[in-house]
């Protein structure tokens, strides 16, 4: 089984990398990997809860969701704190993480992908 970290750093709408890197990380995660996906920056507002969006427009909170079923979201806790995000702002399953633990996760993969 192959370990892949995913590291996104765009807000969640407005440009289409985090949209593209959660398409990645959904296919990846059907195939024998676990992946991890790490929200940096303005990123961690892509696991903000409760997000509504147009009829046909994708969703972010969804698109986490969906690879919370088989692999893993982290949310760098210094940036969602600058941001006014709080533990019980962000989806179920996503998790306020560290730069510590980016670190040994960027150590422990087989592939760092950085949209």
């Amino acid at each position: 089984m192959k370990n892949i970290l995913i590291i996104l750093n765009d807000p969640p709408y407005g440009t289409e990398r985090n949209y593209n890197g959660l398409r990645l990380a959904k296919a990846l995660s059907n195939e024998d990997s676990h992946v991890i996906v790490f929200l940096l920056a303005d990123a961690v507002a892509c696991a903000k809860r409760g997000q509504k969006v147009p009829q046909g427009f994708y969703n972010m909170e969804l698109m986490l969701k969906s690879i919370i079923r088989n692999g893993e979201v982290l949310a760098c806790g210094t940036c969602m704190d600058a941001r006014g995000l709080t533990d019980d702002d962000i989806l179920q399953g996503a998790e306020r993480s560290t730069m510590p633990v980016l670190s040994a996760h960027t150590l422990s993969a087989d592939k760092v992908l950085v949209f």
